[in-house]
């Protein structure tokens, strides 16, 4: 099925002409979709004024949209398969666009909430094709290059939200976080109606509901169950409820997945110890950073006394480092592997997040941007050889379902660095408070700092634990190369 889909487009000589233009599309909504689910953290201590609302109840703007997008994604995935993933792609990119709009107009919490649950409907179902249609669309020979490009523009949005939302509401205000996206967005459709050529062959199944639910139920119910537990303290009845509720919904989940013989969730890609390994990385690294991404705004705003202008400037330094390492790591794990890349990427990213753990409300802004640079550097050298080694352990009839697990992972690592970061922080800044705390306490800022340093040095334990993974994966690869050298001496005196 998929050697027909791959044969045919690159048959079609004017689809071939439009191929790099096409992506640039796909990458154009890849960066919205995913910079919006950090975007929105610049502007927490803004919302939390404008809106008279405690931090832990303000992320819900930004848990909500992570959470949606991880309940949806491998269904619209497999959705895509079936009823084409160009026309779910294209009214992703619709169902987006409005679910912007609505964000800025919404001027309770409930009403954002919603309108960012609209907007991650519209943006799983672009993720959760963009890397089926690269993988249809381009040439075994240029498709690592194509989606190593989604996987970078994945990390940028992923990272660059913190800057560029601290100089839109600095200059525009809250509400143009979110309508930025809609003078961009209907550039991209109507490049995307035009460009985009129609779905060629699609998958004649059913699609699996019963997994679909119960997966959809699973994210719910462990999300909310870990958030609220923040605000009740997770003694409450209601929470252990629902953390009941989502250990259920997965033993369940596993459980009609492994029966069906069209399961929502292809379970036998873990089989490849290789590719669980990276897809747990990712995930770990997604964690960490979203721990930084969550407190750094507050951080540099309450404590450094920065505006939200210069504060996302500062911040700025994440994504630009990362930018400009992240081609570079590429290309150099081309010639060295990949292994090595991802290894020495995490060991920065660990020495950031222990410098960012000694930090202070009187620490040279110098210092901080010298610790937020690293932090990208570190990103840059690990993202993109780890994506290679992800998507260069799959078969290729099995790529699309890849792609759809490496998103679902790295917005799941997203949501449990938001609840990590919130939790630990609130819990640290409760007990030295000697009551419950949701939010920053006026003129207490050994409280906040308190909470902070805990969070990054439990980030950079995460990250840790990574680099002892990578270092292993590291150590095995250079030994299996060193064997099958030895196996064929031959070729050594040759």
């Amino acid at each position: 099925m998929s050697s027909v889909h791959q044969a045919t487009y690159q048959e079609d000589a004017s689809v071939q002409k439009r191929r790099w233009l096409i992506l640039i599309v796909l990458n154009l909504f890849t960066f919205m979709s995913t910079l919006d689910g950090s975007i929105v953290n610049i502007a927490l201590p803004v919302l939390s004024v404008k809106l008279g609302l405690p931090m832990a109840q303000v992320a819900w703007v930004t848990t909500g949209y992570l959470m949606a997008i991880c309940s949806f994604i491998l269904f619209f995935g497999r959705l895509g398969d079936i009823a084409g993933k160009i026309r779910i792609f294209k009214l992703g990119t619709v169902v987006f666009i409005v679910g912007s709009l609505l964000c800025g107009f919404s001027g309770t919490l409930p009403l954002l909430v919603v309108s960012r649950v609209i907007q991650a409907l519209g943006a799983s179902m672009t993720m959760a094709n963009s890397q089926g249609i690269v993988t249809d669309l381009f040439p075994a020979n240029e498709r690592g290059k194509a989606l190593g490009l989604i996987g970078t523009f994945v990390s940028l949005g992923s990272i660059a939200g913190p800057s560029l939302g601290g100089i839109i509401v600095a200059n525009l205000g809250w509400e143009y976080i979110f309508w930025v996206n809609v003078p961009i967005g209907l550039i991209a459709i109507g490049l995307g109606y035009r460009l985009l050529p129609k779905d060629l062959v699609r998958v004649k199944a059913r699609i699996d509901i019963t997994g679909s639910m119960l997966f959809a139920v699973l994210i719910v119910s462990l999300f909310a169950g870990l958030l609220l537990g923040q605000e009740s303290g997770y003694g409450n009845p209601g929470i252990i409820l629902s953390l009941f509720a989502a250990a259920a919904a997965f033993a369940a989940f596993l459980r009609v997945e492994l029966r069906k013989p069209e399961p929502l969730l292809q379970l036998n890609l873990f089989k490849n110890p290789l590719f669980s390994l990276s897809i747990l990385c990712g995930f770990l690294v997604f964690a960490a950073n979203f721990c930084f991404n969550i407190i750094s705004p507050f951080y540099t705003q309450s404590m450094l006394g920065l505006s939200p202008s210069s504060a996302g400037f500062l911040l700025m330094l994440f994504p630009i480092s990362m930018v400009v390492i992240a081609p570079l790591s590429g290309a150099l794990s081309d010639k060295i592997g990949s292994e090595f890349l991802t290894f020495v990427g995490l060991v920065v990213m660990v020495i950031a997040q222990f410098g960012l753990a000694q930090l202070h409300n009187g620490s040279p802004v110098g210092l901080v941007g010298v610790w937020i640079a690293m932090l990208g550097i570190g990103g840059g050298l690990f993202q993109s050889p780890n994506n290679s080694l992800i998507m260069s352990t799959v078969p290729r009839t099995q790529l699309g379902s890849a792609g759809s697990v490496n998103s679902l992972v790295r917005n799941i690592g997203m949501v449990v660095g938001i609840t990590i970061a919130t939790t630990t922080l609130f819990n640290v800044m409760s007990g030295k408070a000697g009551h419950r705390v949701t939010g920053l306490i006026p003129d207490r800022p050994d409280i906040f700092l308190a909470g902070m340093h805990v969070v990054f040095t439990t980030s950079a334990t995460i990250c840790l634990a990574a680099a002892l993974l990578t270092g292993w994966r590291f150590v095995r690869a250079r030994r299996v190369r060193v064997e099958v050298r030895q196996q064929r001496p031959g070729e050594g005196r040759g």
